[in-house]
Order: structure tokens, then C-alpha cells, then sequence
């Protein structure tokens, strides 16, 4: 059972099914390191799967699969710093799948980024043990965390044996189809006794020789002593306890993480046990967190009413601890299924697109740091282009830890249990994303700084890319591209061919002109002595400027049926018998599986996975993209689109968290009277795990953030271009009164709330210009310290 209020997210009652759903969604984390919401006395298998991710500490491996050496980079399961059990003298260790459970309350407190477990265990005899236990990920000291054990003896006293330990012994095996993979990520671990009750372990990871060092001190109040012991690489602390009736015994275990990449120290073994020994005291330590906390809060506020308003704040929970003020340091992407689980490798894909835009608004300095992120690793892309024979910059579809493509060549299907060829590396369309969000993230920020300079050198490369692949087909009179994959990826064929990829993937195309074009825009802003050093820095060529122009125009955009085409020959393609299919199987989200284990490919049908025309008016507003439209020669009305919705929307079968988000937003415009039950899907994905057992290896973070950005900008037809703040708004009946706070240009705090038909905006008082609204109807200004109402068209 889960409870929801607005301040908790609560799970009532124990059950193994849905342990693993309940771990990922009750992970802390501070944007440094996360921990999932594990039970501290259980171990992995097939109910729970404690786990601890760093950001950005990867470790490659190969494994022999399907008679094939597969290497892999994975997101590295670190030592589990989690374990405290307990039991009688001469007993069992008590955990809730072993002992009888009287009581089991989990609560994820979101405003102060606490953990909450309360369990009672059955001793027999009239006699039960309370254990209630309070965990935080320290939002403001990011190296630290820290776990309050309270034990209550009820029916009478009680002696306990209790056990703290970090364990070194860990693997990735959290997601059942990775397991005929190598997980043994961890070697060379050892483990040592620093201190009276502070122990420490360290290792590394095999072959990307990442150090790792935790420290662990135990405090056990009152007279109790601290033991230890080192054994099966853990640190094990023990304390044997003496339980009065009725009144708690606490425990307090604080603990430092560091790894070799954190700056500023020399050895993280030294680190950690530096760092835990002059670690403040528990309550110290939560004053602290709330703090940082309370702070984060104050700069994402969301005001949603009813169930909506109660899912997106855990949405904005789990984003805001993924990517926080501390992921500003660091060197590392947005990894697609946040730091809650071993999903997709912990891979950074696309997924930055349905992400930045809401980051853009309320923490620039972290979409400035993931973007560098993308420019560290621009050489990477240049020489993955210079690899096909290209100019230009083609950034991998999955990234890990240097920019090199990622993505596996062989994936399995668990309903045929066939290991496939994997093509999504032809996702050429991911340079697109990361363009886009340099454009997003300047417009937002005002940083010309970064568009000059880092922003300017990826859009140029990227530009040159799209360029490079656009090749003249004399008959249509057109640029084309060729061999690529779109967004529905289950497309990755044509039918019957042996050469992998599409023609004219619409998405590709129509976002490679927008690239081409936003590049030669940036061009001819940069102040002449930054662009002749930019020409020559990179090698431009005094005619690529005019070719950018030429293909960014002349781009094919196939058409069939009086609708757009996904890609050239789509309108060839079978019609799929989806009430047969329905009938059938139920849930054909993945319908691709389905296919496949039957012997046949999606390939051969009009089927989609997720949208892929449809991102279009997803990314851009209806006036932009009818003016990308026109660039192509290719006059996209209000009727076509909405034929395109239409076409598509039937053809889709929803296999991803991002589709029902994207479908929301575009029926929003489209037909309104349908989105909700569409945006609905996209506020249950992860809560409900609509697609069935996925969560649980990971919340989908860019569903969770494009939700976030559904409201701030979705709804409101918000856009930030030209240094002025666009309004459109289009009010849903179901979610028509809200409000929200942002930060644009130096401008913090900007509060918007749209209610009964009118937009109020307040600025807060500051020094800096007025901040420029502009309407379908006008354009109004508006003063640092004032505010100002606007009644909206109907």
C-alpha cells in the first residue's frame, strides 16, 4: 500500500514483489553518490539489491556471450556501506523474509531527504523488536552519509547481538538480463580498524583502476563496546546490547565515500578516514542536511495541487538528487536511469533533452557543467566521425566514462531468451540533443561566455557532421541522409535488407536543419576576433558556412499518404493488427519482444515504439516549427500536423516512460480533450512501473524531469529566446490552476502561477533590467519588485 501526502511518499505493510520497485524509489542521493532504499539487514538476491553509485565511476569488462567476447562499461555497484543486523544470542539474524512481521512502515520524507524505516519483528514468547531506523545521503558534505538505528524491546528486556559492516563482496547483478555478464567490478579489496568503532575498507575497480575508500564509525550509546573483526572482505563491527522494555537503544553509524576522481585529495583512503573521524555528531549531521535540502527546495518550488502535484514533487526529489549543486564539480553526463540502479549501464544517452531544459530554469550551473561534460569528450566525437570517413563531431548514442560509443552490439530479449544484434548506434540524432541543449541552456542563462567559446566549438562540429552525411540525390532535387535509426527504435531495417538503417529519418532531418541553421546564427553573433579565432582553430573551410546554409534548405522530408513519413519508405511498410495483438498479449508496450520471440520484426510493420515524428512539436513551439518546415521547402499547416498526431498516435504502442510524455505535451495543442490521460501515464510511470518491472533496476529520470517540464513549460507555452520570456499557455481542465518559481538571466525567484484564466508573474526585488514577457496578444515588462496579471485569450 503507498500513502502519499506532500511532504512523504510512504509504503505501508511488507512485500517482497515490490521490494526492488520500493529500493529505487526510496534511494537518497546528492547528486555525488546515491544509495538505494534497501533494508540495512538484507542482502542481495532476488527480493533486494542494496546498492551505492557514484556518479561517474565506471569500469569496463568483457564477457563471453552467445559465443561472442562483449565488452561492456557499466556504472560500478560500490562496497555496501548499508549492513547492520541483529538477533538474539544463538539465533537467527532477524530480517522481514525470514521472521514474522508484525509492522513495516517505509518513508521517504522528500522535504528533508530522509529515509524513514519502521519494522517489528515477532521474537515468540509475548516478546517483539522495534527497529526504526532514520538514513541520510549528506546533500551538504557530499562524501558523507549516515544511517540512526533505534532498538525497542517490547513485552519485556531483550539481549541483542548487533553487526555493522562494509562489504567489499559486492557485484553488479542488479538487472536479471545483464547476469550472464561479468559483474565482478571490485578487486584488491582490504579492510582495517582505524579507531576505536571507525573501521575502513578499500579497493578498486579492475581494469578503469578507480580507487575506492569508505570509513565507517559506529557509535553505540550508552556503555556498550564496539568489537571488530575483518573477514570475506568486510569490516564487521559487533555490539551486544542489553534491551530494556519499552525504552530505545540508538546506534549511529556515519560514513565517508570517496573515490581516486575527487579533487583535492591525494589518496581516497586517507580521505574517508580524514573526513569520518572529525564527521559531526547524527543530529548535527540531519541540521545540516535539512539545511542544503530546504535550500533546494526554495529554488525548484512547485506548487501543483491534488495526486499530480504530489507525484511531481517526487519527481523533482529524485532529479534534484541525481543532478544537484554538487553534480556542478563533476565530470560526468545525465546517466538515464538516475544513480538508483544498474539499468542501461548507468549510460548517459538523449535523455539530457527531456532533462536540461528543466535545469536550464532553476540550476544553470549544473547544465553548464553537463554540457562540459559533452565538450571534454568532443574529441572523442571528431575522431568516432574521422572513423566513418566524416567531418565533424558524432557523439555516441550511449557515453560512459571517455565519449566513446557504449552501446552494446548484442542485447537480449527475455521473452525468447535470443541474444539479438543491437543497431541503436545509429541514433545519429543524439549530436542534435546536445546542440539543442547548448542553444536551450544559453537562451535561458544569457551565458554568452560558454556560447562563445565551448557552446560555439560543439554547434561548428556537430553542424559540420550533419553537413558531412547530407549527400545530393539529383532526382528528388535534394540533400539526404542515410543509414541512421530515429527515436522509435524499432525501426532499424528495412524489411528483408542486410544493410542496417533508414533513409531520411524526418526526426534526423528536420533537427539537422535546425542545427545547421542555430549554427550559422551563432556564427554571425560571435564578435569578429572570436570567430576569425574559431575559423582557424578548427580548420573551417571558407565555403562550409554556405553548404551548412544549402542543406539546412534543401533536407528531404518524405511524405506518404497525406501525412509526413517517419523515414523514407515507411508508407510501404504493413499495417500491424494491434486489436489482434492486444487480444492477445495485454501489455504490448514492447512490442518488439513480442515480435521477435514469434519469429518476426517490427521492421516489417508501421509500428512505433515511442513518438518519433511527434518529438518534433515536442522540441519546438507550432510557430518555430512551421518556420523549420518552410526553411525545408515543406509547409507544414495546423491540418497536416494534426494528421500527423492522428497517424502516429495509432501506430504507437508506448514502450517507453518518454512516450507518454511527449504524447501529453503534443496533445495538449493538438487534442486536448486526450492529453491528459496521456500526461497521467507519464505521472505513473515509474510510481505505477507501467512498463513493467523496469523501475526497480532504476527510475527513469528523464520522464521524471519532463514531467517537471511539462508544467514549467509545456503548459505554458514558455520559451526563452530572443532575451525575452514567451508565454503560450494552453490550460488543461485537469490541471489548470498551478504555480511555479524559476531563475532566468540573473533573475532569481521569478514566480509564475497561472489560475482562472489569468498569468501572474512577480519578480523579486534586485538590480538587474526588467524582465521582458511576450504574449500571442503583446508584450509587457516587468520591474525587479513589482508584479503583473495577465488575463489570458480563451
Amino acid at each position: 500500500m503507498t500513502s502519499i501526502t506532500a511532504g512523504t511518499w510512504e509504503y505501508d505493510g511488507y512485500d517482497p514483489a515490490q521490494e526492488r520497485l520500493r529500493e529505487a524509489l526510496c534511494t537518497l542521493g546528492n547528486g555525488r553518490f546515491a544509495t538505494r532504499g534497501a533494508l540495512p539487514e538484507c542482502t542481495a538476491d532476488d527480493v533486494h539489491y542494496p546498492g551505492t553509485y557514484v556518479a561517474g565511476c565506471y569500469n569496463r569488462l568483457v564477457s563471453r556471450v552467445a559465443g561472442r567476447q562483449v565488452e561492456n562499461e557499466d556504472l560500478v555497484n560500490l562496497p555496501n556501506w548499508l549492513p547492520v543486523r541483529f538477533r538474539q544470542p544463538g539465533g537467527s539474524w532477524l530480517t522481514p523474509d525470514t521472521v514474522t512481521v508484525l509492522g513495516h512502515r517505509q518513508t521517504l520524507h522528500l522535504d528533508a531527504g530522509v529515509l524513514e524505516r519502521r519494522t517489528c519483528y515477532d521474537l515468540g514468547d509475548g516478546q517483539a523488536l522495534t527497529v526504526r531506523q532514520v538514513r541520510i545521503v549528506h546533500m551538504a558534505d557530499p562524501y558523507l552519509a549516515a544511517l540512526r538505528t533505534e532498538l525497542t524491546a517490547e513485552g519485556g528486556p531483550v539481549d541483542l547481538e548487533v553487526e555493522a559492516a562494509i562489504d567489499g563482496g559486492v557485484t553488479n547483478a542488479g538487472v536479471p538480463r545483464y547476469r550472464d555478464l561479468d559483474g565482478r567490478h571490485l578487486t584488491d579489496v582490504d579492510t582495517g580498524t582505524l579507531a576505536p568503532g571507525t573501521v575502513w575498507l578499500h579497493c578498486r575497480t579492475r581494469t578503469s583502476e578507480t580507487g575506492i575508500g569508505v570509513a565507517s564509525r559506529l557509535t553505540a550509546h550508552g556503555d556498550a563496546i564496539v568489537h571488530t573483526r575483518h573477514e570475506h572482505q568486510q569490516a564487521i563491527q559487533m555490539v551486544h546490547l542489553r534491551l530494556p522494555a519499552g525504552r530505545p537503544v540508538t546506534l549511529d553509524k556515519t560514513v565517508a565515500l570517496h573515490t581516486s576522481h575527487d579533487p583535492a585529495i591525494s589518496d581516497p583512503l586517507r580521505a574517508a578516514t580524514d573526513r569520518v573521524l572529525v564527521a559531526p555528531h547524527f543530529d548535527d549531521l540531519l541540521t545540516a542536511h535539512r539545511a542544503a535540502w530546504d535550500g533546494l527546495w526554495r529554488r525548484a518550488h512547485i506548487d501543483v495541487p491534488g495526486d499530480p502535484g504530489r507525484i511531481l514533487r517526487l519527481h523533482l526529489f529524485h532529479v534534484l538528487q541525481t543532478l544537484s549543486p554538487n553534480t556542478a564539480d563533476l565530470d560526468v553526463g545525465v546517466p538515464a536511469r538516475g544513480l538508483h540502479g544498474e539499468a542501461y549501464r548507468g549510460h548517459v544517452f538523449w535523455d539530457e533533452l527531456f532533462v536540461l531544459p528543466y535545469l536550464n530554469l532553476h540550476l544553470p550551473e549544473v547544465s553548464r557543467a553537463l554540457l562540459q561534460y559533452r565538450h571534454r569528450r568532443l574529441g572523442a566525437a571528431c575522431t568516432a566521425a574521422r572513423a566513418l570517413g566524416r567531418r565533424g563531431a558524432m557523439y555516441p548514442w550511449q557515453s560512459g566514462s571517455d565519449g566513446r560509443e557504449e552501446t552494446q552490439r548484442l542485447h537480449l530479449n527475455p521473452r525468447s531468451g535470443r541474444w539479438l544484434p543491437d543497431h541503436t548506434h545509429l541514433q545519429r540524432h543524439v549530436g542534435s540533443a546536445i546542440a539543442y541543449n547548448i542553444w536551450q541552456y544559453c537562451e535561458a542563462s544569457g551565458d554568452t561566455g560558454f556560447l562563445h567559446t565551448q557552446g560555439a566549438e560543439m554547434l561548428v562540429q556537430i553542424a559540420r557532421f550533419w553537413a558531412d552525411c547530407a549527400t545530393w540525390d539529383p532526382h528528388l532535387g535534394r540533400h539526404r541522409i542515410r543509414g541512421v535509426v530515429g527515436p522509435d527504435e524499432y525501426h532499424d531495417a528495412y524489411p528483408g535488407s542486410e544493410r542496417s538503417g533508414l533513409d531520411d529519418n524526418t526526426y534526423t532531418n528536420v533537427t539537422a536543419a535546425w542545427v545547421l541553421a542555430r549554427t550559422l546564427d551563432t556564427l554571425r553573433a560571435l564578435p569578429e576576433p572570436r570567430r576569425s579565432e574559431l575559423v582557424e582553430r578548427l580548420e573551417m573551410d571558407d565555403d562550409e558556412p554556405q553548404r551548412w546554409e544549402e542543406v539546412s534548405r534543401t533536407l528531404h522530408v518524405p511524405t506518404h499518404d497525406d501525412v509526413i513519413s517517419q523515414f523514407d519508405g515507411y508508407g510501404e511498410l504493413e499495417e500491424l493488427d494491434w486489436a489482434g495483438y492486444r487480444a492477445r498479449y495485454g501489455d504490448i508496450r514492447r512490442l518488439d519482444r513480442i515480435l521477435e520471440a514469434e519469429g518476426d520484426t517490427p521492421n516489417r510493420y508501421k509500428a512505433s515504439k515511442q513518438a518519433d515524428l511527434l518529438m518534433l512539436g515536442y522540441l519546438f513551439s507550432p510557430a518555430e516549427l512551421q518556420a523549420l518546415f518552410r526553411r525545408l521547402g515543406r509547409p507544414v499547416d495546423e491540418d497536416l500536423w494534426h494528421r500527423c498526431v492522428d497517424y502516429y498516435l495509432a501506430r504507437t504502442s508506448h514502450g517507453s516512460t518518454l512516450s507518454g510524455l511527449v504524447h501529453g505535451w503534443v496533445l495538449a495543442r493538438a487534442r486536448r480533450a486526450e492529453a491528459w490521460a496521456f500526461v497521467q501515464e507519464a505521472l505513473r510511470g515509474d510510481i505505477a512501473d507501467v512498463q513493467g518491472g523496469t523501475t526497480g533496476e532504476g527510475i527513469h529520470l528523464g520522464a521524471m524531469a519532463g514531467t517537471l517540464d511539462l508544467v514549467q513549460r509545456g503548459l505554458t507555452g514558455l520559451e526563452t529566446r530572443d532575451g525575452a520570456i514567451w508565454l503560450d499557455p494552453v490550460p488543461l481542465p485537469e490541471l489548470s490552476s498551478y504555480g511555479f518559481r524559476l531563475r532566468y538571466r540573473g533573475h532569481w525567484g521569478v514566480g509564475l502561477r497561472l489560475e482562472h484564466g489569468r498569468m501572474e508573474i512577480a519578480v523579486p526585488p534586485s538590480g538587474r533590467a526588467p524582465i521582458e514577457v511576450r504574449l500571442p496578444d503583446g508584450t509587457v515588462h516587468v520591474q525587479p519588485g513589482e508584479k503583473c496579471s495577465l488575463v489570458l485569450p480563451d
